[in-house]
């Protein structure tokens, strides 16, 4: 994970907190309507990806037991994690990618509900991915891998060799000399893995994006409304698909790429396909990004139109984040995929308690700030959700009197603690686990094992009916509070 140069130590502190009267009167313990949606509270659970379905995609007992745990605390809204609408390969990540899917998301849904007494809504965050490889063996990558060209043989004074021999040259080559013979799209590949872009559109698939895509979202929607959750959110961030189409990198040729106008078509088209599909009743957003933070990414300005514009589409509510890129990742060990949270940008996402003078805390709150406002001189009320690095009441309360948003989300602080909506609302603050922003959690996550947080994943093991990661070493949810 890159860490500024400052390297300063921070710590989550709190110097008080409300009482129960204090918090019954806040803002953000105060409703809000989002589209035909209604919160109890401005609190927002982000989606993030625990890890816990199977390779089959599907809602497991230990799905059910997580989003039953948070939903205990019950906040405003949860969203459940990035769940794919493609019927592709993806590791214990959900899927909503045919019919099949429904009754399981079915029974998530009744979860929330019952044990959140019926509190807290509950969307689903729907995501498209392009394909990603390991970084392979350069052995297995000469061998196997690589397809031989004649420009290889020119490069190498090879002319008439037969592929064996240009393979096992090849073999043979520094890294210098292969700078002179790959080719970059080869050399990365190489170094990083494959990985498809938006803008590879000599390959079919990458080029019909623009016709395939509305649909399966579109389809996706349809089952997130059968299976009965409040609403959808269409993933738009970081280093997926939708993103990379807004991305200012994105250089497609065919309408779908270029100025910001043409960046922003498909997921417009997206978005106006899912709103065809569930009709205007069902709520439809989006989370996108207030800054790529890469070198020739999308900044706030690109931003900020955007927003506008997914508002005057008619979007319910814009929930923003930072960063997450594979641009600026750090190359990954030998048989491991690139991360998209090892570089500055990954950093912006998901700071950690070592930090620069600015700190790990709201490091998004200006610029969504700023986002928000740019909505509203267009002459929208839109709802905005902030997040990033915000744990305390103080915080949360305000970002919401400065109307710097409308909505707050608590990632990482929902983690370390799923009863904080609740322990904050009855005036019971000073119980709160507070986030060390240690990352403990993004660690895990890289490796892709099961999500924990360090504050409890070690607490009582042996109490009867606690489930144990696959390590065998860690629970997999917090203990019941006890308050």
């Amino acid at each position: 994970m890159w860490k500024p140069a400052d390297r300063i130590k921070y710590q989550t502190e709190v110097a008080s907190w409300p009482d129960a009267q204090r918090a019954a009167t806040s803002r953000l313990f105060s409703p809000i309507v989002i589209g035909s949606m209604s919160l109890e509270q401005r609190t927002w659970i982000p989606a993030m990806v625990p890890w816990r379905s199977n390779e089959q995609g599907e809602v497991t007992q230990d799905v059910i037991d997580w989003y039953g745990r948070f939903a205990e605390g019950k906040p405003g809204a949860i969203v459940i994690e990035a769940t794919g609408i493609r019927d592709i390969p993806s590791g214990p990540l959900l899927r909503i990618s045919n019919d099949g899917y429904v009754p399981g998301l079915q029974r998530l849904v009744e979860t929330v509900r019952e044990a959140s007494n019926g509190r807290t809504r509950l969307l689903i965050q729907l995501i498209d991915f392009l394909n990603i490889r390991r970084r392979p063996d350069p052995v297995k990558y000469f061998e196997r891998f690589l397809a031989i060209t004649d420009q290889h043989r020119e490069v190498l004074a090879m002319r008439g060799a037969d592929e064996s021999a240009v393979r096992a040259k090849l073999g043979q080559l520094d890294d210098c000399e292969l700078e002179q013979v790959l080719s970059p799209e080869e050399l990365e590949a190489l170094r990083f893995g494959y990985r498809e872009r938006v803008t590879d559109t000599h390959i079919p698939a990458i080029a019909e994006l623009p016709e395939t895509l509305p649909g399966l979202f579109g389809a996706a929607a349809n089952r997130a409304k059968q299976a009965g959750f409040d609403g959808v959110e269409l993933h738009y961030a970081h280093a997926y698909t939708m993103s990379s189409f807004l991305s200012a990198t994105n250089t497609r040729a065919d309408g779908y790429g270029g100025s910001v106008v043409e960046r922003i078509r498909l997921p417009l088209e997206v978005f106006s396909r899912v709103r065809d599909v569930v009709g205007a009743e069902f709520p439809v957003g989006c989370r996108f990004l207030s800054d790529e933070i890469v070198e020739g990414g999308s900044g706030l300005s690109d931003a900020c139109f955007f927003a506008t514009e997914f508002a005057r589409a008619g979007m319910d509510f814009l929930s923003l984040s930072r960063g997450g890129k594979f641009d600026d990742a750090k190359q990954p060990k030998v048989g491991w995929a690139a991360y998209p949270y090892t570089g500055r940008s990954g950093y912006e996402c998901m700071p950690s308690y070592i930090s620069d003078a600015q700190g790990p805390w709201e490091r998004n709150v200006e610029p969504v700030a700023a986002v928000r406002s740019a909505v509203r001189d267009a002459g929208f009320a839109t709802p905005v959700v902030t997040a990033g690095g915000i744990y305390s009441f103080d915080q949360a309360e305000r970002l919401l009197e400065e109307e710097k948003a409308d909505v707050v989300g608590f990632a990482r602080q929902a983690l370390a603690d799923p009863d904080w909506f609740e322990k904050v609302r009855r005036g019971r603050g000073e119980e709160v686990m507070l986030c060390r922003y240690s990352n403990y959690c993004e660690g895990l996550d890289q490796k892709h094992k099961q999500v924990t947080c360090e504050l409890w994943d070690r607490d009582e093991l042996g109490d009867p009916g606690t489930v144990l990661a696959t390590d065998g070493k860690r629970r997999l949810t917090a203990p019941a509070w006890r308050g």
